[in-house]
């Protein structure tokens, strides 16, 4: 990952906190800050499909999240003091969570459409949609799986031997 030219060349990156079946992000996480790299990441609105993407100050900072009911850390719902991704220069590079990938680019998510709707608003801002790279185990890789018309492709799944 952090040899990828995308990653290489990106400036503001947003990333998920691995869930225990998924592919850890803590060193990813640690090598941003190292390259001086702005780090984003998401925080979910319960009951709903939104999601802010929001700025660590350091790796260390992760420690002071709260942790919510599905036992994702994420920035508590009155940190307003932390910067949205899109109110400020947008998103160079996404690295997207998932269950199950296809090798077109489709992507099986969660189920709640967060990062689908996200997409939609990076696409609105100035700086425009930013690349995305799925992290995922080569068993995640499907043959096909099931997308729904606001479903939006990923630009690129990593994983091993791929």
């Amino acid at each position: 990952v952090i040899g990828h030219p995308k990653y290489q060349e990106s400036k503001r990156i947003a990333i998920f906190l691995s869930m225990p079946d998924e592919i850890q992000t803590e060193e990813i996480i640690k090598d941003i800050f190292k390259q001086g790299k702005e780090c984003f990441i998401p925080r979910y609105k319960p009951h709903s499909n939104h999601m802010d993407m929001l700025k660590l100050s350091s790796a260390e900072d992760i420690s002071s999240l709260a942790l919510t009911s599905w036992n994702i850390l994420q920035p508590s719902d009155d940190d307003s003091a932390r910067e949205e991704a899109l109110a400020g220069g947008g998103l160079d590079l996404i690295f997207m969570p998932g269950l199950g990938f296809d090798k077109k680019g489709n992507r099986l998510g969660r189920g709640k459409g967060y990062y689908d709707t996200y997409l939609e608003r990076c696409m609105k801002h100035p700086s425009g949609k930013p690349y995305t790279i799925a992290l995922a185990f080569r068993e995640q890789i499907c043959e096909s799986v099931p997308v729904a018309e606001n479903d939006v492709q990923v630009d690129e799944i990593l994983y091993e031997d791929c």
